[in-house]
């Protein structure tokens, strides 16, 4: 039995984020002044008195807005409902009951399942007085404050009076692949992990930055667990006005930093853009594999053979940086090639932990740095003036795969030049097949004169 999930649901603005972030103790929502900022589900874990139970944020529920958005969250928010053993209903303590709550009550009342009316905004004594009109609805109401932490409490005590737990707690699996789905708005990043999930999991539709939020979807295939998290579309901060869009960029660059593979997504019919070199730095920076996906092949007219090379050929033109990141060309409407995906996945991650043994990186070295020197290990500084003697290679960490390499000679703190580091990456990943994983390679000296590291 896994853990007990519990569906947060309401209208538009009434606080429904800003109670997810309280009880998971997390930024995983975001929470602003706009109406309707979550659109997707948003999961999470709550831990009260030992136990742990799995929550979701939903969208405001809108029922009768035919609008694709408000139709595709109240879709949503259904589902979330159904799996859920228990119901978080929030609404404003200080707007009262309003003719959408009563449609929301009628939806709740045909469900078998515990509600708990949580009446948001309830700072004063005042306002949680007034908050008693909820009661009609003849459900448990406790009003609280999800901003200031006031009566939380009181409701996660009468949430666990009904939920039932497993026996043994959450944990995390350590084996699992993190997996971050990145691109600029609306490439089809969230019509790929429906594919791959099988299931409409992601709100999709033909509206830029639709995806607000970064979605944690847990999956496992034959055997292997993933972890996809479906990020924001990133656009540049400066470009960014709206205060949601600017929160997306951050939290997207938060799912990086805890992703192990990247999926970059680019649109095949606009082509690699400025942007793209971009989105692909915040992934390298973080130390993620990257997988570039691109999307849309299908709307590509008049393929041939030499279609893919020559786009393969104009993204490495591009994206110099980029050129160990392994291209697979996709639809996600009609799933062609959808299904390579993750096993490029697995061989990155596999990648990312490899771990060279002490007798192949000496052999590496006798190979890649002395006998091209002559047995001198000679190697040209920075600016191109100054020799520095390479003394050998140790790999000092994984996730992603670092290396340092040993120097001396040379006046101060002289650096190897940046071709040299980039031609002993080049020959790591040659002899080593470190595939589609970023390589990090430090240099530590130790100069004549100081005789210091």
């Amino acid at each position: 039995m896994s853990q007990p999930l519990v569906a947060i649901i309401g209208r538009p603005n009434v606080g429904k984020s800003t109670l997810f972030n309280r009880l998971t103790g997390s930024r995983k929502s975001i929470v602003g002044d706009e109406p309707g900022i979550t659109r997707d589900r948003i999961y999470g874990y709550v831990e009260w008195r030992t136990k742990t139970f799995e929550l979701v944020d939903t969208g405001g529920i809108v029922p009768d807005d035919e609008a694709i958005i408000p139709a595709n969250i109240f879709k949503q928010a259904d589902f979330a409902i159904s799996q859920a053993q228990a119901i978080i209903w929030v609404v404003d303590a200080r707007a009262g009951v309003i003719p959408l709550d009563e449609e929301i009550a009628v939806l709740l009342r045909s469900l078998d399942k515990p509600i708990f009316i949580a009446a948001n905004k309830a700072e004063s004594n005042k306002v949680a007085d007034e908050a008693a009109e909820f009661y009609q609805f003849g459900f448990d109401l406790i009003p609280l404050s999800a901003e200031h932490g006031t009566n939380v409490g009181d409701l996660l005590e009468s949430l666990f009076d009904v939920l039932e737990f497993p026996e043994e707690e959450f944990e995390e699996d350590t084996d699992e692949i993190k997996l971050a789905i990145i691109g600029r708005p609306n490439v089809g990043k969230s019509s790929i992990l429906n594919k791959i999930l099988g299931e409409e999991r992601v709100i999709v539709s033909p509206i830029a930055g639709t995806t607000r939020d970064a979605i944690d979807t847990e999956l496992e295939v034959d055997g292997q667990k993933f972890l996809l998290i479906d990020t924001a579309g990133i656009r540049r901060k400066g470009k960014t006005k709206e205060m949601a869009e600017k929160l997306s960029v951050i939290m997207a660059r938060k799912a990086l930093e805890r992703a192990d593979v990247a999926i970059l997504v680019i649109d095949a019919e606009e082509g690699v853009t400025n942007l793209e070199a971009s989105i692909a730095g915040y992934a390298i920076d973080s130390g993620c594999s990257i997988i570039v996906a691109i999307n849309k092949w299908d709307l590509v007219e008049d393929k041939e053979t030499g279609t893919v090379k020559e786009f393969e050929r104009n993204f490495r033109d591009k994206m110099k940086f980029l050129d160990w990141a392994p291209i697979v060309t996709t639809s996600a409407l009609t799933g062609q090639r959808i299904s390579r995906i993750l096993p490029l996945v697995e061989n990155a991650n596999e990648a990312r932990n490899l771990r060279i043994k002490t007798s192949l990186l000496n052999e590496f070295f006798e190979e890649a740095v002395l006998q091209p020197k002559g047995g001198s290990g000679m190697a040209p500084g920075k600016g191109g003036k100054t020799r520095l003697h390479v003394q050998y290679i140790t790999q000092a960490g994984i996730r992603p795969p670092m290396f340092v390499l040993f120097t001396s000679g040379g006046r101060g703190k002289a650096g190897l030049h940046f071709s040299y580091l980039r031609y002993i990456e080049n020959q790591l990943r040659e002899t080593f097949e470190f595939f589609a994983t970023p390589i990090r390679i430090k240099e530590r000296h130790k100069s004549k004169k100081s005789g210091k590291r």
